[in-house]
């Protein structure tokens, strides 16, 4: 009998002077790199407890390898996407458990096996497209080899993996507070000062943490290495690796990388030799500053452009590990020069708002012809906003509004509209403003005037929970999501985490469970309901549905949990 661990030797010998020393909690298990090339070509194994960094060519997969030895064995595996969305799962072969060589020197029963691990497509445990940080987590996983398949279909890029048979004792990423949200405390023309709560790794666990600001004036970043990506001398052709580990001088040949020239990092920014690949041009300065601060929690960033709308990001890192998380961004645009101008509202089309804390913003409505009604949209997308509507200096309107609301207004004839916005004491506010004259033509969807998620509590089974909602005389497209969360969940949870102006198409594939039109010309008619199937037994679950109007914008309807029957 030949032992399971010198079988998979067999199967996974290191290229000698060619492969790099992996670090890792068991070296016979995982210092080791696949030798056939035909099937595991530019592969390598995941380190158990370690983060890896590593890089995708545009449309070439790339695989990783690790062993889990004994069954019941706690597993964590995190990908993180750096400047490029990725799709990638995670699947498991199962192991012969004892080879055996029969006659002299016959290696044939060894091959056999050999084959049949490399032929089977094996099992698959979990699959993600997107560019979020995404995980895979079992308390129990099976004894096997554990294959993870990557593959960037954008551009290439590079990416994060951390893998561990240990997630329990191990906290490698530091925690984010209760409250994970960055706040704009301050706003001026040129600076803006930024506070959030401290990591409880540093205020509880006692652990060496720093945050890193991230300031830029295109969107919020998921992760920093997304950030490094985009520091980077050439956003859209990464380093070249070093030789010796995954590629051949062919290989670099082939890619556009000089030969002779293997053994030093080089930047891109510089014309390769025409013979050997193709062009590439360096590209515009990035505008986008990172700013590590130590452990404070409050910053202010200066230097800024008056009248200009920024991305901040907070990212917390362990300096042991040198991992990190992102809190939750936020954006703020500075104050103008002079006396801040009103904003003008378009007959329908939608506006973004930002009013900072305690603060007011005035937007204008001047319809060019003349109505005899005027809608008002107001989806307020974190904490709840003050609205005042005059016409013509006659106050019309005054009421806090949280979640979206519509107004409906009389029109008047060459009317004017102003609307004020106050900013909630708590915190800034962010929001998305709809004016028009033409109900018709509006892209938000129409919503009844109870946004409610009502459940059947006697529907309730162990696997399955009934909710219905309203609708209305325009046919729309309704899509629900479920997400299992803790029996603790509560609403203010959520409205920390998420932005509410958030749509589906942010939300993980996994959580669909379906979309559907409906419509109904008699309004007392107008409710739907729909049967949740495939739930846990007494499990929570956060249960949103959205409305997608004819423009694409979509609206959720009031989150609502419901919990599974523990017996039935």
């Amino acid at each position: 009998m030949v032992p399971l661990h010198w079988c998979l030797l067999w199967l996974l010998l290191p290229l000698s002077s060619r492969t790099q020393k992996l670090p890792t909690r068991d070296e016979e298990l995982f210092q080791m790199q696949i030798r056939d090339k035909a099937f595991f070509h530019d592969s390598s194994v995941i380190p158990d407890g370690a983060e890896i960094s590593s890089y995708l060519f545009r449309d070439t997969p790339k695989r990783y390898f690790f062993v889990v030895e004994e069954d019941n064995t706690p597993l964590s595996v995190t990908v993180t996407p750096c400047d490029a969305p990725l799709e990638w799962k995670l699947s498991l072969q199962e192991l012969p458990e004892e080879a055996s060589g029969e006659g002299s020197g016959d290696p044939e029963p060894l091959e056999e096996q050999r084959q049949q691990i490399i032929n089977e497509e094996g099992t698959e445990l979990f699959s993600y497209k997107g560019n979020d940080v995404e995980y895979f987590i079992s308390s129990s996983s099976p004894s096997g080899l554990y294959q993870l398949e990557l593959l960037s279909t954008e551009k290439d890029t590079h990416f994060k993996v951390y893998a561990t048979t240990t997630p329990e004792s191990d906290q490698p990423y530091p925690e984010l507070p209760y409250d994970p949200r960055v706040d704009v405390t301050s706003l001026g023309r040129t600076t803006v000062t930024l506070a959030w709560k401290p990591s409880p790794t540093a205020s509880q666990l006692k652990q060496p943490i720093q945050y890193c600001v991230v300031i830029n004036k295109e969107h919020n970043f998921k992760s920093l290495c997304a950030v490094e990506a985009k520091l980077s001398a050439d956003d859209a052709f990464m380093m070249a690796p070093k030789p010796g580990l995954d590629f051949s001088p062919f290989d670099f040949a082939h890619f556009g990388f000089p030969s002779d020239n293997l053994g030093k990092e080089r930047s891109f920014l510089t014309k390769p030799s025409p013979k050997l690949g193709r062009h590439v041009y360096s590209r515009p300065k990035v505008d986008i500053q990172k700013i590590c601060i130590g452990n404070k929690n409050i910053f202010t960033v200066s230097d800024l452009k008056p009248d200009t709308q920024y991305y901040f990001d907070v990212f917390v890192a362990n300096s042991n590990s040198n991992m990190s998380t992102a809190y939750v961004g936020t954006f703020a645009r500075t104050k103008e020069e002079a006396k801040q101008k009103t904003v003008e509202l378009k007959d329908g089309k939608v506006t973004d708002v930002f009013v900072k804390r305690k603060g007011a913003k005035f937007l204008r409505f001047a319809p060019v012809s003349s109505h005899q009604k005027v809608n008002f949209f107001i989806h307020s997308c974190l904490d709840a906003i003050q609205i005042q509507v005059r016409r013509d200096g006659k106050l019309l309107l005054s009421q806090n509004v949280e979640g979206i609301r519509q107004f409906q207004l009389r029109g008047k004839p060459k009317a004017k509209y102003l609307i004020r916005l106050k900013g909630h004491k708590k915190g800034a506010s962010m929001l998305k403003v709809l004016a028009t004259t033409r109900p018709s033509k509006q892209p938000f969807p129409s919503l009844p005037e109870d946004t409610r998620i009502k459940a059947f509590d006697k529907l309730r089974t162990c696997s399955s929970a009934t909710v219905a909602w309203l609708g209305t005389q325009e046919r729309n497209k309704f899509c629900i999501y479920k997400k299992e969360v803790d029996d603790n969940y509560n609403e203010d949870q959520k409205k920390r985490e998420q932005n509410q102006c958030l749509g589906p198409d942010t939300r993980k594939k996994s959580e669909k469970v379906l979309c559907k039109y409906f419509h109904s010309q008699n309004l007392q008619k107008a409710v739907t309901t729909e049967t949740i199937k495939g739930l846990l037994p007494g499990k929570s679950y956060l249960l949103d549905v959205y409305v997608i109007g004819h423009g694409g914008h979509s609206v959720k309807y009031q989150s609502k949990v419901v919990k599974t029957r523990k017996f039935c």
